[in-house]
């Protein structure tokens, strides 16, 4: 980042926050992000998968997905949305960086959710027993202290190559349920409370690599709260037999309520 953008992107985000303070038009505030090269990256829960009004691509990026929501509110000088659903460390690595240069000032992620095995556990959980799910699980967790540290850091040091003076933004992921909840049916307390324990060891495993880094973590669980399935406003989809894809996402109230606000206090 030049000298002279780096002083009117900091200045202008300072007289934001004054003017909010003083009570000025929110509109005077949203201005601090014109001279902004956005560019976010990462997974499905970047791309917008289950908010629908998705662009056509297999990559189902939408227009309701929090780096959406947040560009067309703020108009940034450029957006690049390169987040696609499915996409592990190696995805980011090996086809997202592209779009990151030396001009870049501000990233967006979400990944290792599907290193972790994500889309299986799931799919373990709901189909099989209980016992089978709880081991499952055990696995997942495995990975996360074994093996996506590193593959972490192989993503958050390639994209400090890239994008040297960036203010890089990594977003964690909620917790799914909400235990003592509405649900009737589907899994057992016992496969509830061990997923979500899991979200949260993922937290933290991702929350440590990104400050090891430099960067600043972004956690929607507290946005998420009372919001999870099984309560009675909740932001996730649970399965969805006729859009498989779209289970265990956030909606657009959870792009928009969730996301959005964690990442626009990380700035």
């Amino acid at each position: 980042m030049k000298m002279s953008r780096l002083v009117a992107f900091s200045s202008s985000l300072l007289l934001g926050a004054a003017l909010a303070l003083t009570g000025a038009g929110v509109a005077n505030a949203d201005s601090s992000a014109a001279a902004v090269d956005y560019v976010a990256l990462g997974d499905s829960y970047s791309s917008g998968v289950g908010a629908g009004s998705y662009d056509g691509s297999s990559c189902k990026r939408s227009s309701r997905a929090y780096p959406a929501l947040w560009a067309a509110a703020n108009s940034p000088s450029s957006f690049d949305f390169a987040a696609c659903s499915g996409a592990r460390t190696g995805d980011v690595t090996g086809g997202q960086l592209g779009k990151l240069a030396a001009s870049t000032d501000l990233v967006s992620i979400s990944i290792g959710g599907n290193d972790a095995g994500f889309a299986d556990v799931m799919t373990t959980c709901v189909l099989q027993s209980e016992a089978t799910c709880l081991n499952r699980i055990a696995t997942a967790r495995s990975y996360v202290d074994t093996t996506l540290p590193g593959r972490l850091d192989s993503v958050y040091t390639a994209i400090r190559s890239k994008a040297p003076s960036a203010r890089v933004v990594v977003l964690g992921y909620p917790r799914f349920y909400q235990l003592g909840g509405g649900c009737i049916a589907g899994l057992s307390e016992k496969e509830r409370s061990a997923i979500n324990a899991a979200s949260d060891h993922l937290n933290t495993a991702t929350a440590k690599r990104a400050a090891d880094h430099g960067f600043t973590f972004g956690d929607v669980r507290t946005t998420f709260t009372g919001h999870e399935i099984c309560s009675s406003n909740s932001w996730l989809h649970s399965v969805n037999w006729l859009n498989i894809g779209e289970s265990y996402h956030p909606t657009a109230a959870g792009q928009s309520g969730g996301y959005l606000p964690v990442f626009k206090s990380a700035l």
